[in-house]
């Protein structure tokens, strides 16, 4: 009978390479609900996780499951949109459900500009208004089309979307997103108000120093949106 012997670091790479798959995205719960206990004082994280020691089940409470933050719209920035986005921050009946959510507001002709989530797929459902949306997947192929009230439509995670009211009234889209923790990186705040070397910005895109400059402006960090 023969005998196999597994090499010990294979072992280890194929043990270590599970975990990566592992923590790539949110845990799942190993209890009903967790709802955060105050008594421990701010929100730490690990690394994109939001970690909150949880109060005992019988100090929860209806009100910890519902949100009442959603029935207005947020400010709006320079291009037409406002948003109100909701993660175990200010929700805590979110906490270790491995989901968030945002409300987003389009004023007419008003943008969200192109952006992803590192860390979740997005379903973006209308609830009034007509909005151009889409994505941009990793061949640079565009899947976009106008999305009316009540339709619905899918942002694969880590890919680049964007959205667009071309109706004539102001659009309203709820956001779903399968982790408490989706980030947000919008790309021209990415680009030019991250400080990356200029020199490289204008071969990149063939702008000129001063394009670059005016650019740089309108995306520094302290001016973009959040």
């Amino acid at each position: 009978m023969y005998q196999y012997l597994v090499n010990p670091i294979l072992l280890l790479v194929i043990f270590s390479l599970q975990c990566v798959i592992t923590l790539a995205s949110d845990p799942d719960p190993v209890q009903d609900y967790c709802i955060p206990n105050p008594k421990f004082g701010s929100i730490r994280t690990i690394s994109h996780l939001f970690i909150l020691p949880c109060k005992n089940s019988t100090e929860a409470t209806t009100d910890d499951f519902v949100f009442s933050g959603m029935k207005l719209s947020g400010n709006f920035t320079d291009t037409g949109l406002a948003t109100i986005s909701v993660n175990p921050t200010i929700f805590p009946g979110l906490n270790t459900l491995g989901m968030s959510f945002v409300r987003a507001d389009l004023k007419v002709g008003g943008i969200n500009p192109p952006h992803f989530h590192p860390r979740a797929t997005e379903i973006a459902y209308v609830v009034e208004g007509s909005v151009y949306s889409g994505f941009v997947d990793s061949t640079n192929q565009v899947f976009a089309r106008i999305i009316e009230q009540g339709e619905v439509m899918v942002y694969p995670r880590g890919l680049v979307h964007f959205q667009m009211n071309v109706g004539k009234k102001p659009a309203t889209i709820f956001g779903s997103f399968n982790s408490q923790s989706p980030g947000s990186q919008k790309i021209p705040a990415a680009v030019f108000g991250s400080g990356i070397n200029e020199e490289l910005l204008e071969k990149a895109f063939g702008l000129s120093p001063k394009q670059i400059g005016k650019m740089r402006r309108r995306f520094n960090p302290e001016n973009a949106e959040n």
